[in-house]
């Protein structure tokens, strides 16, 4: 239900609800993702100007996607606290706004990719909003696997930009995508570690809400950060990346790891709040350093 009549609704108000509509944060970690995917399959100097078109293509393609799920889910959004102040429950726009804000967001987004990159990063980027929108979205309220569905779509940002650099794919960018697709599984469960009572209280099947002990969700998180370890490394182990990528790397899994072991020891909410910050570290940083390192060859 709406707390605000659109009559209520100042001027000023509207602007900065559609940036929220796009979920800045998502879409700023599939920007940075693409980057890193572009410069890494880019194959002499980097060209600047495709590497502007991709990014403003991607950005508006995750932004819809993000109105168009804000959308799906407006009823949920109204009865969870952390959710409950955005755009479409508060009244600030109206489900018809946000609606014809994403389709445009996301037609415009690929239309730009197909004709002023490549279609293989253009159909890589609609395949990643159909199956956001079309299959996660739908199954949160079905099952806990959702999480490992989800994990797909939020795996395919890197790949995006190596298409789009190289016009093809690779053994090195399915790396990529392995490393962000277990990422995620520690950064999401922490996350719904944290709000499982909001989750539940709007019949999302997140893992938390259906483990209410934590024993099922811990031990994936601990899992898919123990095997984030040797997955990140292997940059380094095909010649994608130098030594110096391969210590920051291990040194990087490795305190995810005992974070990961930390917050499954006590599962408290304080330490799934530092278990999601390490995460939200994690991957800049690692990517950052693949790119430096890179640099340094």
């Amino acid at each position: 239900m709406n707390t605000l009549r659109t009559s209520e609704v100042t001027a000023s108000e509207k602007p900065w609800a559609y940036v929220v509509l796009t979920k800045p944060d998502v879409t700023f970690l599939v920007v940075i993702t693409a980057v890193a995917g572009f410069y890494l399959g880019s194959r002499g100097p980097l060209d600047w100007p495709l590497l502007l078109h991709t990014l403003g293509g991607t950005m508006l393609v995750a932004g819809g996607t993000a109105a168009l799920n804000q959308f799906i889910e407006r009823d949920m959004d109204a009865v969870m606290r952390r959710t409950s102040a955005r755009p479409l429950p508060a009244g600030i726009l109206q489900p018809r706004e946000a609606l014809a804000f994403g389709l445009g967001a996301l037609a415009i987004g690929v239309v730009w990719l197909a004709l002023a990159v490549n279609l293989l990063s253009c159909a890589l980027a609609l395949a990643t909003s159909l199956l956001y929108l079309g299959l996660y979205t739908p199954l949160k309220t079905r099952t806990p696997l959702a999480t490992a569905v989800g994990a797909i779509p939020g795996a395919l940002p890197p790949l995006i930009g190596w298409a789009a650099a190289r016009g093809t794919l690779s053994g090195d960018a399915w790396i990529l995508f392995a490393i962000i697709f277990f990422w995620q599984f520690p950064h999401f469960l922490s996350i719904a570690w944290i709000y499982r009572e909001d989750y539940a209280r709007a019949g999302i099947r997140m893992l938390p809400v259906v483990d209410r002990s934590g024993d099922l969700t811990f031990r994936q998180i601990v899992t898919m950060s123990a095997i984030l370890v040797p997955v990140s490394l292997l940059p380094a182990v095909i010649g994608m990346a130098g030594m110096h990528y391969f210590f920051v790397a291990l040194v990087l899994g490795m305190i995810l790891l005992q974070v990961s072991l930390w917050a499954a020891r006590r599962r408290t909410n304080v330490r799934a709040k530092w278990l999601m910050h390490a995460t939200v570290a994690h991957i800049p940083i690692l990517l950052g350093f693949m790119i430096f390192d890179r640099l340094l060859r």
